[in-house]
């Protein structure tokens, strides 16, 4: 795992970090390490045991690494930590040679998305990436799976923009993954998953050490959502949803200028949701409705804009669109809960079981069809970070979470090309250093434009 480099100067932060290439591309092929990343997929070239596969998102540790190299006729594209290994061609297939061996010159040539192709030379054959983790990368004819993007390994940052413009897809908020099955607020799962809170403190404790998302399963007991994990089959007297809301919204009005995201894991239906945020007193004076404001044809807007209006709550549900029409129920959207997958990418959710070994490859929740490089010219989708195992024990966590900037910084960028902008963690008391401080040392930054 690469280390952080970081040089202050005046300009620019020069981090030793994975890079986000905005705006179109310099006609130019960078000569540093990158990740031969399908813009389609999100999913890496690797080094597979001399073929080359699509694989998962997985830093230093797959050997997914290429420095392009400019010879004649073209280029090569050098292993990074295999010496003399390259990309290669054998017919159809993409294998890795020696780098004096025939077949692995290449025509890196750049688009206008910020894209480049990666092709036979004097041929219309290019490398075509898989639409699935393991699958071949062969040679194919143009298209969207022959776009590739160089992600360099190492980017440039700039300082954070002042605290008057900065604007809410440049910030990090720390996240409590199961905020509500916490052992401090009330009854959230039967045994034995109730011996493994994924927090140790309460809502409202949670708000006041600096937690600013709040991952939240929401099911339905007698007609209104309440809180537990996995089911409520066997919990007693559950925290119903509307009253970890009111807690979060009487923290608002007390805080003004503070902002919350809460991330539902939605089993109830609309009406029940609904219903629910209606006994919320207060709670549509602080919602802010990025459907309402042209957040997605003009970006989102100032964390101080957000701040003078008072707007300071954000929901997201993780039901579809189409599922509710499916069902015949109202859209959640009309009464302000947004639906995540439009708004946001996010990665899997688990590194492994709660001891052992754990796997830092980060890659979309939601699969190719919606890769964590989903993008667009005007509105950039928040990255929500998950960071956490199946079980929660508590030396585990605190372990994990003790590497969460490393994470964040030389995997997960990468694979999303942007920066996180919610670190969702277990126990987020423990960890050295903590998550809210890896949450401040993010929050000193932005990835640098035009790379």
């Amino acid at each position: 795992m690469r280390p952080l480099r970081a040089l202050c100067g005046t300009a620019a932060l020069a981090l030793t970090l994975p890079v986000l290439s905005a705006g179109p591309a310099s006609a130019a092929v960078p000569a540093h390490p990158v990740y031969l990343q399908n813009r389609t997929t999100g999913l890496n070239a690797a080094d597979s045991g001399g073929t080359v596969a699509a694989h998962n998102p997985k830093g230093d540790e797959d050997h997914q690494q290429w420095t392009p190299v400019a010879v004649d006729g073209g280029h090569q594209l050098r292993n990074t930590d295999e010496a003399g290994t390259c990309l290669g061609r054998s017919g159809t297939s993409a294998v890795t040679l020696p780098c004096g061996a025939e077949g692995t010159v290449w025509t890196i040539t750049a688009g206008t998305d910020g894209t480049y192709t990666v092709g036979v030379p004097g041929t219309s054959q290019y490398l075509t990436g898989s639409s699935a983790d393991s699958g071949a990368v062969q040679l194919g004819s143009a298209g969207d799976l022959a776009r590739w993007y160089l992600t360099p390994v190492a980017y440039a940052a700039t300082p954070i923009p002042s605290a008057d413009t900065r604007t809410l897809d440049q910030v990090t908020f720390l996240t409590a993954h199961n905020a509500f099955a916490n052992g401090a607020d009330g009854n959230f799962a039967s045994f034995p998953v109730s011996l493994f809170p994924n927090q140790n403190r309460g809502i409202s404790r949670q708000l006041g050490d600096g937690v600013r998302g709040f991952m939240l399963d929401d099911y339905t007991v007698s007609g209104q959502a309440v809180l537990c994990h996995n089911s409520c089959d066997g919990v007693s007297n559950p925290v119903p949803l509307a009253t970890d809301l009111q807690r979060v919204v009487d923290f608002l009005k007390a805080h003004s200028g503070q902002f919350v995201t809460l991330f539902l894991e939605d089993y109830a239906s609309s009406d029940v949701l609904k219903s629910s945020l209606a006994s919320v007193k207060g709670l549509y004076d602080v919602l802010y409705r990025p459907d309402q404001e042209g957040v997605a044809t003009e970006g989102w807007p100032a964390m101080a804009d957000l701040a003078a209006r008072g707007k300071q709550l954000l929901i997201f549900s993780d039901r579809t669109r189409a599922g509710d029409t499916a069902n015949g129920w109202v859209t959640r959207d009309t009464f302000g809960v947004m639906y995540q997958r439009e708004w946001t990418v996010e990665n899997y959710w688990s590194m492994g079981g709660g001891i052992g070994t754990s796997d830092w490859s980060c890659y979309s929740r939601w699969g190719t069809g919606r890769p964590l490089t989903v993008d667009s010219a005007a509105f950039h989708p928040l990255f929500v970070m998950n960071h956490f195992r199946d079980y929660t024990i508590g030396s585990t966590a605190a372990t994990d979470n003790g590497k969460l900037l490393n994470r964040a910084q030389n995997f997960c960028t990468s694979a999303a090309r942007k920066k996180p902008n919610f670190l969702a963690v277990d126990r987020y008391d423990l960890g050295s250093p903590t998550p809210l401080e890896t949450v401040g040392t993010l929050n000193t930054y932005v990835l640098a434009a035009g790379q």
